[in-house]
């Protein structure tokens, strides 16, 4: 049975029928409100009616997560004129009300979506592994394993479910059956060229296998090995826990818990030719509480780093908090030799601080870290991290993200240590001697000659026990959050970036999911300089069918397309999707689509190498006046007769204004409605033209604050006299052509352009015919005369008129006469 979403304000569905392929709905309260017009997003609108004389026209919107919010209503009455007054109805009686809905799918389709809507007896597609190489995507999920194609997501699958005697046993521990005793795939790492390593849950009782891929997507191969391993110390028991893992020269980081009760967090190294290696266990200075691990990264040298939150260490908050960690650690890393055996010598971990700057001190800070990017700068040792932030407060809700630089986590790690000290033993900095070599080092024959942890002297191996942690904190680029979202229903949960090569230079497109279900698109737009960023909200679009968190993201540049995951299945977007900023030049270069520019027909995809004189695009300033030259009109028009500039808002919100400006005069003068002049909706209607009336008119659109021009007309009004001279000149011009015609016929000179038309004879026509008294008829008298020339010639006349043309073109050294320009 096909699911039907009807959304739009506070009319809520309380019971639904079938009858007739119709949803019968209940309405109960009614929002009669004007209309929005959503800037640089594709919200449609269908429509359906109340079957009154005097109706009310309710709007359906494409976008799933606005139920609560949409006012996008508007009353319409018998004779079909529309009022846009935000008013309240209620209905006193219940109103039935048919109407032909969309269905989930076909709303989806108008983000260009492609959408894996879930497996039977499956969920949680949480953990993605993309390899662009190969065309593919595994993702990890309930009790199954899924190989999708890149291109149209269409999949493999090989079901990986969780014994029958390991599910009993999860369900006498008191675990839930469906929810909790299956295997939860959770480790998705490359092996080889040929392998895959995945781990899962198994129930409660961590497993891992062999998954064989093949080298390239024809190999076909997509299959299972039948050795199993255990999973403990790579896969948590609890399917609920977060985990993340990177598989390095044959070596398995991870962050996850390692027993049954969820009690034990650490960072683990397991696999290859070493043996495995641990943070310090029931330390509450190495992990403190309920760790949830994020991301592992690591760079081009010999370490590995670890974003994270876990509990605030004792004294460092008041009362119970968490707080957003990066850790680091060496992968030549092999454990002390007397003391830390067969674990970290090189961990430390510092706070990452995302806050916005307060009042006499007071800053609000976001430490629920949800996601964290690696972009890639000039600089490959030195690349920007994005992160997301989300608050830990249940009173204040609200999301960010953040800028970090390697380069200043690397300073923070060679700052000073945490240490506890004093009457309150209260952190502060620690003031002693540092031992030789400095503790989170990497061993190297530069530092003291040491190959390996092991032989580094017991005070550094005794100091790195007791101070794990670092006193200053990492802080964003320029002190705070990029990006602050506090006045909505949702908030932030992954991040992926995309450097995008625009023509005034690159920028960083962020793709952001929500525990709604949807994906923000936004632009970071410099304003003075690079360090001053200016946020701009491109798209924000619904992801899948049923409100879902999304879960994991990937990028692919080579396909430029999204995926997506959540509880409920897959999804695959475009990263660019042009069409829907319009179809004016205007509308595509306000928009600010780095991916998209005016081509001289349509916004289309914007690509660097393709060099074409008419491609219009202004990522930094989105300033249409001085990309489309369609903004500006001449017009002219006759003293003492009347003209309409036409000019309206899209959007039913905006207000139109008027301002003319002189020639060689700065200055803009507010035009209002009066005598001569009147604004109207459409545009603005000057009754009786006057001389000085010549000029510049522009046409500007203000809604909330934000003013945007929308045309700008240069009238140029002509005086009795002149036009009189013109009639006269032409007069004569066309009686001395009649008395040559015969003697100089074939002199260039002589000969009429095919171009050369007369700007003002219709025009003339239409003002001063004696016999026609309005526009319709001066239209219906052409379109008489056309239609008989037309018949009277024929064919002959059409050939004879091709050739006439021919010999114009042929005869260019000739020069043709100047004819005024054409309307």
């Amino acid at each position: 049975m096909t699911s039907w979403l009807l959304w739009f304000a506070v009319i809520s569905p309380v019971s639904t029928l079938r009858q007739a392929g119709h949803s019968i709905w209940r309405i109960v309260s009614v929002f009669r409100c004007e209309f929005v017009l959503w800037s640089s997003s594709a919200w449609l609108a269908s429509q359906g009616q109340f079957p009154q004389p005097d109706h009310l026209v309710i709007a359906t919107i494409w976008s799933l997560h606005l139920i609560h919010r949409i006012d996008i209503c508007w009353t319409q009455t018998s004779v079909g004129k529309r009022t846009y007054i935000p008013q309240t109805l209620s209905l006193s009686l219940s109103l039935s009300l048919s109407l032909s809905l969309f269905s989930s799918p076909e709303m989806l389709e108008s983000n260009n979506l492609v959408t894996f809507e879930g497996q039977v007896n499956s969920s949680a597609y949480h953990t993605f592994l993309l390899d662009e190489e190969k065309g593919r995507l595994v993702v990890g999920a309930k009790d199954h394993i899924f190989s999708f194609n890149l291109v149209n997501i269409s999949r493999d699958m090989i079901p990986w479910p969780a014994s029958t005697s390991r599910r009993d046993e999860c369900k006498w521990a008191g675990k839930d059956l469906m929810s909790e005793c299956s295997n939860f795939i959770k480790v998705l790492q490359p092996f080889n060229q040929t392998h895959l390593y995945v781990c899962g849950t198994g129930a409660f009782h961590p497993v891992c296998a062999y998954l064989e891929v093949g080298k390239k997507l024809e190999d076909s191969v997509f299959r299972l090995e039948s050795q199993i391993e255990n999973g403990r110390g790579k896969s948590p028991y609890d399917p609920k826990l977060l985990t993340a893992s990177i598989l390095i020269d044959g070596e398995l980081y991870s962050g996850t818990s390692a027993d049954f009760m969820g009690r034990d967090f650490a960072i683990f190294r397991t696999l290859g030719q070493h043996h495995p290696i641990r943070t310090e266990q029931h330390d509450s200075r190495w992990l403190n509480g309920e760790m949830a691990i994020k991301n592992i990264l690591s760079d081009d040298d010999d370490k590995i780093y670890l974003f994270f939150r876990e509990n605030a260490m004792d004294g460092e908050h008041a009362g119970k908090a968490t707080q957003a960690r990066i850790g680091q650690l060496c992968k030549n890393d092999f454990g002390g030799h007397r003391s830390l055996v067969n674990k970290w010598t090189t961990f430390l971990k510092a706070r990452l601080v995302c806050s916005v700057p307060g009042l006499n001190g007071i800053d609000t800070h976001f430490d629920e870290l949800q996601d964290v990017f690696l972009m890639s700068s000039k600089d490959p040792k030195n690349p920007i991290i994005y992160a997301v932030f989300t608050t830990s407060s249940n009173i204040f809700k609200g999301s960010a993200v953040c800028l970090y630089s390697m380069a200043d986590i690397r300073r923070v790690f060679l700052g000073p240590y945490a240490h506890r000290d004093g009457p309150n033993y209260q952190w502060v900095p620690f003031q002693g001697r540092v031992p030789y070599p400095r503790p989170g080092t990497c061993p190297s024959k530069t530092f003291g000659g040491f190959d390996s942890t092991k032989d580094l002297p017991d005070d550094v191996i005794t100091f790195a026990r007791g101070h794990p942690a670092m006193f200053n904190p990492v802080y964003p680029i320029n002190n705070r959050p990029i990006i602050v979202k506090t006045d909505t229903d949702y908030q932030f949960t992954q991040i992926v970036v995309d450097r995008v090569e625009a023509e005034d230079g690159q920028y960083d497109v962020m793709f952001i999911g929500t525990d709604m279900g949807t994906v923000l698109k936004v632009v970071s737009i410099p304003r003075g300089s690079w360090h001053d960023l200016e946020e701009i909200l491109l798209e924000e679009m619904t992801v899948f069918r049923e409100q879902a968190a999304i879960t994991v993201m990937k990028l692919s540049t080579k396909q430029q397309q999204l995926y997506l995951g959540s509880e409920m299945g897959v999804s695959q977007m475009p990263l660019h999707r042009c069409e829907v900023y319009g179809k004016a030049c205007a509308e595509c270069c306000l928009a600010r689509d780095p991916y998209c520019a005016w081509d001289g027909t349509e916004c289309s995809r914007y690509f660097p190498m393709a060099k074409r004189r008419t491609r219009r695009q202004d990522i930094r300033n989105g300033d249409p006046l001085t990309q489309c030259s369609d903004l500006q009109h001449q017009v002219y028009g006759v003293e003492n007769s009347s003209t309409f500039l036409e000019c309206s808002a899209k959007s039913q919100r905006a207000l139109t204004y008027w301002q003319y400006q002189q020639a060689n005069d700065d200055r803009r003068r507010d035009i209002k409605t009066e005598d001569r002049f009147v604004c109207t909706e459409q545009g603005l209607l000057i009754r009786t033209l006057d001389k000085k009336d010549s000029g510049m008119y522009v046409c500007q659109a203000v809604e909330h604050g934000f003013m945007q021009t929308l045309l700008k007309v240069t009238l140029e009004v002509i005086d009795t006299e002149r036009l009189d001279d013109l009639i006269h000149r032409d007069d004569e011009d066309a009686a001395h052509t009649a008395t040559t015609h015969t003697t100089a016929r074939d002199t260039p000179t002589a000969r009429e352009s095919p171009n050369q038309k007369l700007w003002y004879r219709d025009f003339l026509s239409l003002v001063n015919h004696p016999t026609l008294n309005s526009v319709d008829e001066f239209c219906e008298q052409g379109l008489v005369h056309a239609h008989t020339h037309v018949h009277a010639h024929g064919l002959a006349a059409k050939w004879k008129h091709l050739q006439e043309r021919q010999k114009g073109r042929n005869r260019r050294t000739h020069e043709l006469e100047r004819a005024p320009r054409s309307v």
